[in-house]
């Protein structure tokens, strides 16, 4: 049945606009709010902008829609496993919250990459603080949600049977 038949273009560009309007949120919360991200939550917005690129890629590409829809969707789906694992350490009882680190200028400025790339995507007690809400979800759930609504916009287009315009 080809009940989807959308340009796959559009929908890799739409992709691309939903990515940067998470970044832009992102933004606004660091720098209108004053929210500081911490270690997860850049990663989160640096799996966004892997997203975004791919789609961006895919749009202007214009061909092998296939391979950028599992690339999409591979890139958010990694976010997404970022994000699951800072809702998890939101919700964890305060005395097995792991135990706050330096702050990210220094543990770039002194750490081994290794290690603050471990650091970047396992998380610190700084994670677990939830600042802000919406709706009951802190900015790691409604991250979640919206990586899985990515990868399943990346997903769409693997099966998306409309021809390239």
């Amino acid at each position: 049945m080809n009940f989807l038949k959308f340009n796959p273009r559009i929908c890799f560009f739409l992709g691309f606009a939903a990515c940067a309007g998470l970044l832009a949120v992102g933004a606004y919360l660091q720098f209108v709010e004053e929210l500081e991200p911490c270690p997860l939550c850049i990663s989160q917005r640096l799996a966004i902008l892997a997203t975004g690129v791919i789609f961006l890629i895919a749009g202007l590409h214009n061909r092998g829609r296939k391979i950028y829809a599992l690339c999409s969707a591979a890139a958010a789906l990694i976010g997404a496993s970022v994000s699951a694992r800072h809702v998890w350490l939101q919700h964890l009882p305060p005395e097995e919250v792991p135990e706050c680190s330096p702050g990210l200028e220094y543990v770039f400025q002194h750490f081994p990459l290794a290690d603050t790339i471990k650091l970047m995507l396992t998380g610190t007690g700084e994670c677990a603080k939830v600042d802000w809400t919406l709706l009951g979800l802190s900015i790691p759930a409604w991250t979640l949600f919206a990586f899985l609504l990515l990868a399943g916009w990346a997903g769409l287009q693997f099966f998306n049977n409309a021809d390239a315009v």
